[in-house]
């Protein structure tokens, strides 16, 4: 049985499979890379390499159609969600081409003796990404990009379930220009994907994924001395502390819980609302999620399609079931009919339950009521999680104070959805550590190097 197949979660059928790659073609992929990086990543310019990231930006747009439909078959994206992602990925690309100048440029800096002296950056070479499911695309970009548009070259090793946008993906690049060994596609197993970030030809890794993904490749970069990024889960806090209209702020709330089928490492998933708003927010939430549609993939009137997978869904049902039996009371939804989940509203989960320190990948959440701003923030801080956090209030200094106070990479103030191409991804804790997006991302894997002039 192959490890890589294209198994649509909607019907449950299997399109193709691919087969893992064999040693040659790992060493094969290793050693162009190796190459593209100590030729091309060295001696090309910033503003050639722009020009190679506005084609590939380009082709995202003009296969925007065909692309969309691989992932909706592989994931079961709801295509308007599909379409969504390839035109963000596109618009990552191209950030990268426009701000290239930027994120080359020498930086100087001021010193007490004679001379000058500047920081120099430089790519390290090749690196392998290891990326998830739930993004296809615009995973594959927010690494890519960046770190292309810097010199470094690029192994990537796709989810087993997205081969077909993983070749789609390695296309573009190769049809933009990208010389041989820049961006290669490797279906490796978790076996080989170790034993390439062990190679000495590869300077780092970076993995967006679950926490087990992730532990599992630091160690091996630990233990080869290799630079690492992660990328891993959350489970984002959603603090409502004051509201003038508290149907818009349900509305908000749902929005960033169901946003990709609720499979969003930074999608809001514990709802904290103070005491004088939780019965208005908790009726107008759970009337809300009750009513999203629930269907085929392929429909814009469909807001939420299935799962990824029959195994995802059997975990978020045991997770709902779980809670259940420890006391948690399950408000609206907690079914499964193969891979499709209704959406789901809990309440009553104590620090004794399991759920409270899960992360719920689907669509679900937890709604708690606290007295004030300060068990909120204590409520919304008690998570081995930091990725990505939520406050709704009409207070701005209250919001500026809450904001401070919150333990994660990323806060949002009265508003959701809101990544864009220039704002940095990433959390603390074990959400992670490094940073995507923004030109942040573009410092992740370069040696910035100290040139001192007498």
């Amino acid at each position: 049985m192959s490890d890589y197949a294209v198994i649509d979660p909607a019907t449950g059928q299997t399109h193709a499979t691919y087969p893992t790659a064999t040693a040659d073609e790992v060493e094969r992929a290793l050693a162009t890379a190796d190459e593209a990086a100590r030729g091309w990543g060295r001696t090309s310019t910033p503003a050639e390499r722009a020009d190679l990231l506005r084609r590939a930006a380009q082709l995202h747009r003009e296969r925007r159609d065909e692309l969309a439909k691989i992932i909706v078959r592989e994931m079961g994206k709801q295509i308007d969600g599909a379409l969504g992602e390839v035109d963000f990925a596109a618009d990552i690309t191209e950030y990268y081409a426009d701000h290239i100048e930027e994120i080359t440029a020498d930086a100087p800096v001021p010193i007490d003796g004679d001379g000058t002296a500047v920081i120099r950056k430089a790519p390290l070479g090749v690196l392998l990404g290891v990326m998830p499911w739930n993004f296809p695309y615009y995973q594959v970009a927010r690494f890519a990009a960046p770190n292309l548009a810097v010199g470094n070259t690029i192994l990537l090793k796709h989810a087993p379930q997205c081969p077909e946008s993983a070749a789609a993906i390695e296309a573009i690049y190769r049809d933009a220009g990208f010389p041989e060994g820049a961006y290669t596609n490797v279906y490796l197993t978790n076996e080989q994907a170790a034993d390439v970030i062990a190679d000495p030809r590869v300077q780092g890794a970076s993995v967006t994924g679950s926490e087990r993904a992730g532990a599992a490749v630091a160690e091996v970069a630990g233990r080869n001395l290799k630079k690492v990024a992660l990328e891993l889960g959350g489970s984002d806090p959603f603090i409502v502390l004051s509201a003038d209209d508290i149907d818009a702020v349900a509305q908000a709330a749902v929005d960033a819980r169901l946003d990709n089928t609720g499979q969003s490492c930074n999608g809001a998933k514990r709802f904290i609302v103070v005491d004088g708003l939780y019965d208005a927010f908790l009726e107008a939430f759970t009337a809300k999620m009750a009513a999203a549609s629930v269907g085929d993939p392929w429909s814009s009137d469909t807001v939420l399609g299935p799962l990824s997978s029959v195994a995802a869904a059997e975990r978020l049902e045991k997770q709902i079931r779980d809670a259940a039996a420890q006391g948690a009371t399950i408000v609206t939804g907690g079914t499964r009919d193969g891979a499709f989940f209704t959406p789901t509203v809990l309440t009553g989960v104590t620090p004794e339950m399991d759920v409270y320190r899960e992360e719920l990948f689907g669509p679900a959440g937890v709604v708690y009521r606290v007295a004030d701003e300060d068990e909120a923030v204590r409520l919304a801080n008690d998570t081995p999680f930091g990725l990505g956090s939520y406050v709704f209030t009409t207070d701005p200094e209250q919001a500026k104070r809450v904001a401070d106070r919150i333990e994660a990479g990323m806060v949002y103030v009265n508003l959701v959805l809101a990544d864009e191409p220039g704002l940095p991804f990433g959390g603390i804790k074990r959400s992670g550590t490094g940073r995507e997006l923004g030109l942040l991302a573009a410092d992740e894997f370069v040696n910035k190097k100290l040139i001192r002039i007498g």
